[in-house]
């Protein structure tokens, strides 16, 4: 049974916001990672789960992995279906998926040589969490127009927002969300490209 959901907010300049709730939406913790950011976030998370990794579902605000080669496929929404197409773009198809939708706009995953540096870090924190088996990608911004107008709740405390008010309420916004998919009113998005899914908080869209 998961017990905790944890919400990730990737960014270089302030280092990376993250936020917890329990079972029952309630707060549990919050703050930031400055330092040996991946390794900490490993190391906080299994002394939080007395190293239960399967207690614990994370979601991350950040590209899972790089492209490996600039994407050739396109998504036809009158058609509902997928075009080869000569002219090669970056981004990953979860990403198409959330621009086709108009849910969001994304910031489109790149090569790992020509990512910025939070997309990397990104990268590097979802490798070294790997072994937990519960492990997401998920966009707030998505999360926000999905759910606007639902009157959904969570606890929200406003513990180190002061540090950065916007990064540590997309980490609350990134639990939420996988706290929703987590209990099935939710829905994940692509993997067909092999890049990795996008976890939404609904699954109408």
């Amino acid at each position: 049974m998961i017990k905790y959901f944890a919400g990730i907010d990737v960014q270089i300049s302030r280092g990376c916001s993250y936020y917890i709730l329990d079972a029952n939406k309630k707060y549990v913790t919050s703050g930031w990672v400055i330092e040996n950011i991946s390794a900490s976030f490993k190391k906080n998370f299994e002394e939080l789960t007395n190293n239960q990794k399967d207690i614990i579902a994370i979601a991350i605000d950040a590209p899972r992995m790089p492209l490996k080669k600039l994407r050739t496929r396109y998504f036809d929404k009158k058609k509902k279906e997928w075009d080869i197409k000569s002219n090669r773009s970056n981004g990953r198809e979860c990403e198409v998926i959330i621009k086709s939708h108009n849910l969001a706009n994304p910031q489109w995953t790149k090569t790992f040589e020509e990512s910025p540096e939070w997309m990397k870090l990104g990268y590097d924190i979802f490798k070294r969490l790997k072994d937990f088996p519960f492990l997401y990608e998920v966009f707030p911004s998505a999360s926000y127009k999905m759910l606007d107008k639902e009157n959904v709740k969570c606890e929200l405390c406003f513990n180190e927002f002061n540090n950065g008010a916007k990064d540590m309420l997309d980490a609350s916004m990134a639990a939420f969300t996988v706290f929703e998919f987590i209990n099935r009113r939710g829905c994940e998005v692509g993997g067909e490209d092999g890049l990795g899914t996008i976890v939404l908080p609904r699954k109408k869209y």
